[in-house]
């Protein structure tokens, strides 16, 4: 069977989405590249939390983030600062501000935000609750520290562009928290009251200090009391 495809080397472009070169045998340009990749792996986490969990507030956080990436582009391609080194196959050739820069202190300031205002909601949360809030802030904050490092070490940005990125990121990470809890929250419980939610499974957990602890509970109540139900059908 012949191919249709051309084997003109013209006619074939890489998809460069999620390549990252670094400097061949640099252990750390090694480790900074894979790190670079965690945008990817917060994307693919939202979509798996979307699809199987489909919270509202879920769902209006990733809203945040495609509005991050849109303004972005438009400020990549009207401004059209280039790189500081030119590579072939890059998905964009302007660097100003870093996309990835942008992306990661936008989740990690909406994400700090949203910790400090759920710790606020309840005041008796436990010691061991209260770390796992500052070590999830500590790990976002990291993380975006290390990726837009990452864009200066492996010279696809400069540091104004990653700075810009930083800056800008972390202002629309506010003003999108701002937005989602003082605009788009008090209408949850009008959307999951819906046909089309209800069909859809949509649910509003806002309310739910500790959604982790508010399921494990109900699965570990549910699956006692259909284990004693069990037991008596049996019995009989």
């Amino acid at each position: 069977m012949s191919s249709s495809f051309s084997h003109d080397p013209e006619a074939w472009v890489p998809l460069s989405l999620t390549l990252v070169e670094y400097p061949k045998g640099n252990l750390l340009g090694l480790i900074l590249a894979i790190i670079s990749l965690t945008p990817f792996a917060v994307i693919a986490g939202f979509l798996t939390l979307m699809i199987f969990r489909r919270d509202l507030h879920t769902i209006a956080f990733f809203g945040g983030v495609t509005v991050n990436e849109i303004i972005n582009f438009l400020l990549k391609h009207t401004i059209q600062e280039a790189r500081p080194m030119r590579r072939d196959g890059l998905y964009s050739e302007y660097g100003m501000p870093s996309t990835h820069a942008q992306f990661m202190w936008f989740f990690a300031t909406y994400m700090t935000l949203f910790m400090i205002f759920r710790s606020h909601q309840n005041n008796n949360i436990s010691l061991s609750e209260r770390f796992w809030r500052l070590l999830t802030m500590g790990i976002c904050i990291g993380f975006a520290i290390l990726v837009t490092y990452s864009r200066i070490y492996l010279q696809y940005h400069s540091t104004s562009q990653v700075l810009w990125g930083t800056v800008i990121g972390s202002v629309l990470g506010i003003i999108w928290f701002v937005i989602v809890h003082l605009v788009l929250t008090p209408f949850f419980p009008v959307i999951v009251s819906w046909k089309i939610s209800e069909y859809l499974l949509l649910r509003d957990t806002t309310l739910i200090p500790n959604i982790f602890w508010f399921e494990y509970t109900n699965v570990r109540t549910e699956a006692r009391a259909r284990g004693r139900k069990l037991v008596s059908m049996k019995s009989q």
